[in-house]
């Protein structure tokens, strides 16, 4: 489990830190205003990077809590992962001026992935794309959408262009608690030749260490740290 990562996520919506439950927006519990505080106490922690997710800017399709973004990426030295909303180029490029260490692209990678194969060749190694599943099913739009495209399938293609990552969620267990989808895990890491993160329903240590021992690179881990389940270092230390 040598280099495995418990990446902390900070969800913003309205400028706060939020988790959703499975993806629903009408299920949101708000744990933080200040959401850089937060940042500096997953670094103190001993947090390797941060992951954000703009909300907002997932379901308007443009990004929202830059003001937000940018002051996290200032407040602390760890790398920080951005998603959420980046469309173009011109907000990839924004988001790593902001402070950005890696750019994560989900809704639009399903629908253009020739800005996918750009952004990969203008940032090698930094750009992440998200693979949000629902039943076996890539969703977009904030995870509200059903793209009609299987998860495997376009994980594959993805890697096919370059992707240096990719982050897989399982909706379901997203926000749940209810631990990972270790077997969906799997099929991925089994059939990829490019690093997994895992998202959704990681809890316990013992989540994270059945994670790294199916070959994930890392987890994203959300409510369970927030709601005190988790305590980071105890995490960080489980899986050293």
């Amino acid at each position: 489990m040598t280099g495995f990562e418990v990446i902390p996520a900070i969800d913003l919506r309205g400028g706060a830190a939020v988790r959703l439950f499975q993806g629903d927006y009408d299920r949101e519990t708000r744990y933080s205003t200040e959401p850089g505080a937060v940042a500096i106490k997953w670094e103190e922690l001993g947090a390797p990077r941060i992951h954000i997710v703009d909300l907002d800017g997932a379901k308007a399709g443009q990004p929202v809590n830059t003001r937000e973004i940018e002051a996290i990426c200032d407040a602390v030295r760890i790398p920080v992962e951005v998603s959420g909303g980046l469309r173009t180029l011109d907000d990839i490029d924004a988001a790593f001026a902001r402070g950005a260490g890696r750019v994560q692209l989900g809704s639009i990678a399903v629908k253009d992935p020739g800005l996918v194969a750009q952004a990969v060749k203008r940032y090698p190694g930094a750009i992440v794309v998200s693979i949000d599943a629902r039943g076996g099913e890539v969703m977009t739009g904030g995870w509200l959408d059903s793209s009609g495209r299987q998860a495997l399938d376009f994980a594959r293609e993805m890697a096919a262009l370059g992707v240096p990552r990719l982050m897989v969620t399982d909706i379901g267990r997203d926000g749940a608690m209810s631990g990972p989808n270790v077997d969906f895990l799997r099929e991925f890491v089994a059939a990829l030749d490019v690093p997994v993160v895992a998202s959704g329903g990681v809890t316990h240590v013992d989540h994270l260490r059945q994670v790294a021992d199916v070959g994930c690179e890392g987890a994203i881990i959300g409510r369970a740290l927030y709601e005190g389940v988790l305590d980071l270092r105890e995490a960080l230390e489980a899986v050293a």
